[in-house]
């Protein structure tokens, strides 16, 4: 059997050379775990999603997988497919809509609008969980960063943040320490096999009252960083909601990418409970 049409996007981007690429297969029904993967370490961005049916509450199943495994919650492919559906031949009809997705973490909601500025996607993370980094796993960070805990925002402490994926989340106080540490893939990759961290490591600095800087450590094949991570976005909306650290309800803005080469920008909005929304557009990589 052949493979099947594979789309590429790039999510919370406005031009294809930003943001953060998915592959995106819109029907990989017939497709087992194996061929996904296999599908996934051939197109060799972070994510390639797969929509695999639709449950029977109405749902479409989606699966996700970096080049080396399955992850359970992917927030920039789940832009791109929302996007991509919406292009594909008017797949979901006019707009704006709204869909869900089965995805491995439970249903998630997508509001789809159509503006001045193309197809935009909005995804409402599960209720965020935060909970205190383990000592021993900041060390280990720190050293494999060569950041020492001095370089931290003593204001924003160190937590483990989950709206999907646990991601390690650490808050550097100066934008030039923010912008000049470098770290070892292979190492970087060890501890977070070790951690079982499926995710990525985010690291943040504050710009302002409602924007931040982040890069995301995510060594996989050729990938060191990840240009712009939707479930790292959610994750430090419900950080920021849990500390107190932003009024409720507020958006803030996540730049993202321009270390790596592909700036894109993620909108956060954080409601007083519940999930985090994240949105952003999405374009095609011809």
């Amino acid at each position: 059997m052949s493979d099947p049409r594979i789309l590429r996007y790039a999510a919370f981007a406005s031009s294809p050379d930003g943001g953060n690429p998915a592959g995106i297969v819109l029907d990989a029904s017939d497709l087992s775990p194996e061929t996904m993967q296999r599908i996934a370490a051939e197109i060799d961005y972070a994510e390639t999603a797969f929509l695999t049916g639709t449950t029977d509450a109405g749902a479409r199943a989606i699966r996700y997988f970096s080049p080396i495994a399955e992850v359970p919650f992917c927030g920039h492919a789940t832009i791109a497919t929302a996007v991509a559906l919406a292009e594909d031949g008017d797949t979901l009809g006019p707009l704006p809509t709204t869909i869900r997705f089965a995805t491995p973490v439970g249903d998630i909601p997508i509001t789809v609008t159509r503006g001045p500025g193309g197809v935009r996607a909005a995804f409402t993370s599960r209720p965020p969980v935060i909970t205190p980094l383990p000592e021993a796993d900041l060390d280990a960070i720190l050293d494999r960063l060569g950041l020492a805990a001095e370089d931290l925002d003593p204001a924003l402490p160190p937590r483990i943040a989950d709206a999907g994926n646990p991601h390690p989340l650490l808050v550097i106080a100066d934008l030039e320490v923010f912008d000049r540490f470098t770290f070892d893939p292979v190492a970087a990759r060890t501890l977070m096999d070790a951690r079982g961290w499926s995710a990525t490591i985010t690291v943040v600095h504050r710009l302002g009252d409602t924007a931040f800087a982040a890069r995301n450590i995510f060594p996989v094949g050729r990938i060191i960083e990840d240009p712009a991570t939707g479930s790292a976005a959610a994750a430090l909306g419900g950080y920021l909601r849990e500390l107190g650290a932003a009024p409720v309800p507020s958006r803030v803005e996540v730049h993202q990418g321009a270390h790596v080469g592909r700036p894109g920008l993620l909108a956060v909005d954080i409601p007083a409970s519940g999930g985090i929304i994240v949105s952003g557009t999405a374009v095609p990589i011809r």
